[in-house]
């Protein structure tokens, strides 16, 4: 099956959103998840669902010594190379669920917006674990268990087409979920506000930080962005590997 994002029609969406234009500056989340990175000078870092590299580039100018960016779209790896290239950035066609992580590699593995594809998501934590130095840190960004349960990940509208309420249904169903993006069908992963957190404490990590995402005060007044303090869309978490 091919992968949505390397979907040409879907691409070409994609590639019109603002966060894909506007790099971090441009993405809802970047006002909280930023302030979380560690200090990375001299530090190895791994970027799970790299994306366009956005985060690549950032660690890359904090001063990491270097950084290796995944993703299984072949476009969206091209798109990085070309948008945000560096001497010490390797950019890779490669599965989160089918990369190596060699041992004790990175003192920074870092996900966004990525998680969410993945079934097994033990499996990742495991595998982060085995990769990260003793103290390294796991910085993910999951859309949030509220969202993913959503119905079609939709409001359900009034008549006047104003946003009434967010339907949740079959919580407790861990699983696949198909939902309309970008005028595409997306499948995804729900998993639980359990399954995500405990399963970091059940494979040897600590958790720091846990924040569910809100828009900055400097957001609100866009379109729509009112709306996004009904319910969570993204979960933030900063787990350390136990020695």
């Amino acid at each position: 099956m091919t992968n949505i994002y390397d979907d040409e029609s879907f691409f070409r969406s994609y590639s019109r959103m603002d966060r894909s234009r506007g790099g971090l500056s441009a993405a809802g989340e970047w006002h909280q998840l930023g302030p979380l990175f560690p200090e990375l000078a001299g530090k190895h870092v791994l970027d799970l669902g790299c994306g366009y590299g956005w985060h690549c580039r950032y660690a890359a100018e904090q001063g990491a010594a270097d950084v290796l960016g995944i993703d299984l779209s072949e476009k969206m790896i091209r798109e990085a190379r070309k948008r945000n290239p560096g001497d010490n950035i390797t950019y890779r066609v490669c599965g989160i669920d089918t990369y190596e992580y060699p041992e004790e590699t990175f003192d920074l593995a870092v996900s966004n917006l990525a998680l969410h594809y993945i079934e097994d998501l033990e499996a990742v934590y495991r595998n982060v674990h085995k990769t990260l130095k003793p103290s390294g840190i796991f910085l993910f960004n999951i859309e949030h268990p509220v969202f993913t349960a959503g119905v079609r990940e939709d409001w359900i509208y009034g008549d006047d087409g104003t946003p009434r309420y967010w339907p949740v249904d079959n919580y407790y169903y861990p699983g696949e979920r198909s939902t309309s993006f970008l005028g595409h069908t997306v499948r995804k992963q729900h998993h639980t506000l359990t399954q995500i957190l405990m399963g970091l404490l059940r494979n040897g990590f600590r958790l720091e930080v846990v924040e569910e995402v809100m828009p900055s005060p400097e957001m609100l007044d866009l379109p729509g962005m009112k709306d996004e303090m009904r319910r969570p869309m993204m979960l933030l978490v900063k787990a350390v590997r136990l020695q």
